[in-house]
């Protein structure tokens, strides 16, 4: 799977997991994702995916200002029903950074190291597309992303038009898929810091 270069120097996020320490799969249970992870897991990338990753490393580091983030000791909420518009799609990517997981994930040894029921959906909440809580001392901050920003080019619609037609040419198909990921570029290496691209609000 080849992948764009700016992938790689998109920004990364550290977590420590204790299970992945416990197990041996991590030494210090330490593990440094990067965008492509959230790519491979998807199977594609979009400014859904990269707006998804920059909300969840900007929970992380709210929540953990000072030290590296926890991962399976934070609670995701998303606010949406998990089969609305591209709640599933944001939603794999923070169990991918949090290890938060809904009724399928891991049940836990001995009865630590839990991750299953730390996903839910559907709070409601319109002015965020989920909260991130911290289980141990409850620290709460809700994330959203506003991309107009970051607008597709002029021509985005006439280009993905021509590429799904049955006559498209490789040549097409290359101008539109450059031009996507161009967006997709912006985003993550333009306004990863943006705090009116990607919004963390700590609640009270």
């Amino acid at each position: 799977m080849s992948l764009p270069a700016f992938y790689e120097s998109a920004p990364r996020i550290v977590m420590r997991d204790a299970l992945a320490e416990t197990l041996g799969a991590a030494e210090g249970g330490l593990i440094e994702y990067g965008y492509a992870d959230a790519v491979r897991l998807a199977g594609h990338s979009c400014p859904t995916v990269a707006g998804a990753w920059l909300m969840a490393r900007a929970a992380v580091r709210a929540l953990y200002p000072d030290a590296v983030g926890e991962r399976g000791a934070i609670a995701v909420t998303m606010s949406a029903p998990e089969d609305e518009g591209t709640t599933g799609v944001i939603a794999q990517v923070f169990t991918l950074v949090t290890g938060a997981a809904a009724n399928n994930g891991f049940h836990g040894i001995a009865g630590r190291f839990v991750r299953d029921g730390l996903l839910a959906y559907g709070s409601g909440d319109s002015d965020s597309i989920a909260s991130f809580r911290r289980v141990d001392t409850g620290a709460t901050v809700d994330v959203a992303m506003d991309l107009s920003a970051v607008q597709p080019a002029p021509l985005m619609r006439v280009l993905m038009q021509r590429a799904l037609a049955p006559d498209a040419t490789a040549v097409e198909r290359k101008t539109f898929a450059d031009v996507w990921q161009e967006r997709v570029r912006r985003l993550l290496h333009e306004h990863a810091d943006d705090a009116n691209t990607i919004r963390v609000t700590h609640r009270a």
